[in-house]
């Protein structure tokens, strides 16, 4: 069956990604839970974009209903849109003044882009060499551009990505080493302003997710938020992955401890409804409006609306923070318990319901092992848990469970993951 599935797949919509070697086929959801078309039980370790749980019951009873009322697009009037970017406005700082809603982190990207360069006047942008926002033809270059180092002219430039576990300097005290990190800033800031290229801002994940998840130099993004700002450029925080309680507090940002100028927002907004949003203040929303005339058919909707307040209810109301502050540290201190015994688990990091095992070949050289860390992610998925590898050099073991996870799931990840690391030659 499942091999007839996957030719018809391919023919169908060609050759899209998938994860495993052995693809699943999963047909139904509940809270944490995935179910195959056999019925066997997984628990989902990976998809943050149920943050509140597969197939939620009060996020679907408010999309029917909103549904079976009205849904139009945002030329008319309706409270709706307002009640809920107000809500949202309110968890960010102060500075988060207004908010242009969209459906996919791609599109916020594109609008973040098009805000700073509006706002500063500028075209150039900092990003790191690992990094991913999107995948529009101008989003992209984000993720591209530690390729294209060899063009004096280009708008995008990349910096490599701050960590202390494999550090661009030997021997730095971790003052040295964030101040090293932040000399490559400044460098290309140089760079541009030698090329005759304005600076417009830095686009960052808060917590450099797509990266790996790597533990920063303290202090390092509030004194590049400076040095940004020092420039005339606009502080670009991505909380598409890091936002909505993930890290342990609302915003990637507040755990990084850093005052963005734009923000980011996407995936478990909507808990599978497409809804993303780019906001920041008053000044800088209205500059984009008055310069692009930005509509979108299917966003700012009633129905987005609707379902964007569910989710934030069913955060609140069971205290999702918490939840995610808790037991996330909990399986954190259980997979650093296991490190001892283990070569392979080079490093055990993260924040919130949000953990990156950073799996090498031995401990003492630190080499990623990303054909290493794919196994163990084939191992896991046979044993009934879903996660998946990411990082710089994708040899990340990727945990982030939706943020209804309970301590019962938590219990069942780690003995599994205790047995495929006792058993590793067996895999």
């Amino acid at each position: 069956m499942t091999q007839s599935l996957l030719d018809r797949r391919h023919a169908l919509i060609g050759h899209a990604p998938l994860f495993y070697e052995q693809p699943v086929h999963i047909v139904r959801g509940e809270g944490a839970v995935l179910y195959d078309a056999e019925g066997k039980r997984y628990i989902d370790m990976y998809n943050n974009v149920p943050c509140v749980g597969h197939a939620n019951p009060r996020v679907a009873e408010a999309m029917a209903c909103q549904l079976g009322t009205l849904n139009v697009h945002s030329r008319y009037l309706h409270e709706g849109i307002l009640d809920y970017a107000e809500r949202l406005i309110s968890l960010h700082h102060d500075g988060i003044e207004s908010v242009v809603f969209a459906c996919s982190g791609t599109e916020a990207s594109e609008i973040a882009l098009f805000m700073a360069r509006g706002t500063t006047g500028g075209q150039g942008f900092i990003c790191t060499d690992a990094t991913y926002h999107g995948n529009s033809a101008e989003v992209i270059k984000l993720a591209r551009a530690s390729l294209t180092d060899e063009d004096p002219d280009r708008l995008f430039r990349a910096v490599p990505v701050p960590q202390t576990y494999r550090p661009i300097g030997d021997g730095l005290s971790d003052e040295e080493l964030c101040d090293t990190y932040l000399g490559r800033i400044q460098a290309e800031i140089d760079a541009f302003e030698s090329a005759g290229i304005a600076f417009a801002g830095m686009f960052v994940c808060s917590i450099f997710a797509n990266e790996g998840l790597p533990t920063t130099p303290e202090g390092f993004m509030a004194k590049a938020a400076d040095i940004v700002h020092a420039a005339g450029g606009l502080m670009i925080a991505d909380e598409v992955q890091a936002g909505f309680c993930r890290s342990g507090d609302w915003w990637g940002y507040e755990t990084s401890d850093f005052v963005p100028d734009i923000v980011t927002m996407g995936k478990p907004m909507g808990n599978g409804m497409p809804l993303s949003a780019t906001a920041a203040s008053n000044e800088i929303v209205e500059t984009f409006r008055r310069r692009n005339g930005y509509f979108n058919t299917f966003a700012s909707s009633p129905l987005q609306a609707a379902t964007g307040m569910a989710v934030l209810d069913e955060i609140h109301d069971r205290d999702l923070l918490k939840q995610s502050r808790d037991i996330g540290e909990t399986m954190r201190e259980a997979l650093r318990a296991l490190q001892p015994d283990c070569e392979f688990m080079g490093d055990v990091r993260g924040c919130g319901l949000f953990t990156g095992v950073d799996w090498v070949t031995d401990k003492a050289s630190r080499t990623p092992d990303h054909k290493g860390a794919i196994k163990v992610a084939n191992a896991m998925k046979d044993r009934g848990i879903l996660l998946s590898n990411a990082g710089a050099h994708r040899n990340v073991i990727k945990i982030r469970p939706p943020l209804v996870f309970q301590h019962d799931h938590a219990e069942e990840f780690i003995a599994t993951f205790t047995d495929v690391v006792n058993n590793l030659g067996a895999v």
